[in-house]
């Protein structure tokens, strides 16, 4: 019977208060929401900022050392030391001369590795599969030549004719240059690749150990780090979730206030209530008891909502800006719900000692 009548109290203080319920209730939904949001977010955060940051090519550079090429199974012995999700392009560069008579630097690469490491590049038209006399034309190389469509070269007194399929701009080195099929490049020139580039997944302590692998295993080739996007990544990955820690902190400490004030609010207006309970023989703790159940129904069902609402809105701002979804992950509600719980008990703190304070005769006389 106690528990019926601590049930239908705790019923009638949440509908005949309803603005003060609702106005709590939507604190506590949008702190589950937001954290629900952040924390899912979270969840896939690293696999996220890896991946965007896998578009802007290379972060580490493997060179052979001067006038020298690569070995053959360097490749190989790369993939090997790198692991299989790593991307990687072989590289072999030759200065020739074009059919005007303008020295132009040549690169003979794989073009299928060359599009998935450097999907940043600004290529109107790459050559097929398979192609062995197709070419790139960086855009202030397409100047140096005649005839775009049938590429006149020539190195060491050897001459080949090439078919220029689309052109390359990056803003850098890459469109002073010509591309061709390494295969084809290694048969004109007799040169093979002298440098590989690589795109290392992970953080920059996967980065260092594999490089660290990739110079015992090449121990004749430099191994550099390609340190703007190694470092930049790092900072932005490690300052991404700050700041994701310090929004949920902030967003918890507003709503907190807020709670606290809508709570505060209602123990001030029932006073009277309460101290008319305590005169008819209820305990101080069934009133804070009473109290703080009003408090917890509205964590518990702000978490439900906020849970949902926290879990589309991370998946529109995982659309909107990686172009993946992310899905609702579960493991992040018991998060979120002592996240709440938390919220609830410290707003719950002042208001409850305003009940142990309460004088029932002096309230009941008026005074």
């Amino acid at each position: 019977m106690a528990t019926l009548s601590l049930l239908g109290m705790l019923r009638r203080s949440l509908v005949h208060r309803r603005a003060r319920s609702i106005a709590a209730l939507v604190a506590m939904t949008v702190s589950a929401g937001v954290a629900t949001a952040l924390l899912t977010l979270y969840a896939d955060l690293d696999a996220k900022l890896h991946k965007e940051f896998r578009s802007f090519g290379a972060n580490v550079v493997i060179t052979a050392p001067a006038n020298t090429a690569l070995q053959t199974d360097a490749l190989v012995r790369v993939r090997e030391a790198a692991g299989p999700d790593v991307l990687a392009a072989e590289f072999g560069y030759a200065v020739s001369t074009t059919d005007t008579g303008t020295p132009v630097v040549v690169a003979g690469t794989d073009f299928s590795a060359v599009r998935r490491l450097d999907s940043w590049w600004q290529v109107d038209h790459w050559p097929e599969d398979g192609a062995t006399d197709a070419v790139l034309l960086g855009q202030r190389a397409a100047q140096f030549v005649g005839n775009e469509r049938s590429v006149g070269l020539t190195y060491a007194g050897h001459a080949v004719t090439l078919r220029g399929v689309g052109r390359v701009k990056t803003g850098g080195e890459e469109d002073s240059r010509i591309y061709m099929p390494l295969a084809a490049f290694t048969a004109w020139t007799g040169v093979g690749p002298s440098v590989i580039e690589l795109q290392i997944p992970g953080n920059s302590a996967r980065i260092e150990a594999t490089m660290a692998r990739l110079r015992q295993d090449l121990p004749e080739a430099q191994v550099q780090a390609v340190r703007q996007l190694v470092e930049g990544e790092s900072k932005i990955v490690d300052r991404t979730h700050a700041l994701m820690f310090g929004a949920v902190l902030l967003i918890a400490l507003t709503v907190a206030v807020s709670v606290l004030a809508t709570l505060s609010a209602s123990v001030l207006e029932r006073r009277r209530d309460f101290a008319l309970m305590k005169a008819l023989g209820g305990s101080q703790t069934q009133l804070m008891g009473m109290f703080l159940l009003e408090a917890l129904v509205l964590a518990l069902a702000g978490v439900v909502a906020g849970f949902v609402v926290g879990s589309a809105a991370a998946w529109v701002i995982s659309e909107g800006n990686f172009h993946t979804s992310t899905l609702p992950h579960l493991s992040v509600l018991p998060l979120v719900l002592l996240l709440n719980v938390a919220i609830a008990a410290l707003a719950a703190l002042f208001p409850v000692r305003v009940l142990r304070g309460l004088q029932p005769a002096a309230l009941l006389k008026g005074e």
